[in-house]
């Protein structure tokens, strides 16, 4: 079995990654998975101090965009963290891939 896996990379405001981490961490994470989002990874990235990396895996691309619009446009969210960690992202861009379970397994951080 196969899945849509989102791998979103965030390039970071200078110097803002230890409050970004923290605010995923505290707020976004908690609230996603009680969205029912299967996230498998995040953190801050090996290669510079301001790369920060997301991963989210779905049942396929239309539950991808069905999750994101309903959680995206949710009052939680909008009325809730959004504003003080979307300041702290200069840009971002996701790269979405087919993987199987074992693979995702594989990513998994615990």
């Amino acid at each position: 079995m196969t899945r849509a896996v989102e791998i979103r990379g965030y390039n970071l405001a200078p110097g803002s990654r230890p409050e970004f981490h923290r605010l995923v961490s505290e707020l976004a994470i908690p609230m996603l998975r009680r969205w029912n989002v299967d996230v498998v990874a995040y953190g801050p990235s090996l290669h510079d101090e301001t790369s920060y990396y997301l991963i989210r895996a779905y049942a396929d691309r239309s539950e991808r965009q069905q999750s994101q619009d309903a959680f995206y446009g949710s009052d939680e969210w909008r009325q809730g963290p959004r504003e003080p960690i979307v300041a702290l992202i200069e840009s971002y861009t996701s790269v979405v891939l087919e993987l199987d379970d074992a693979t995702i397994e594989s990513l998994r951080r615990r």
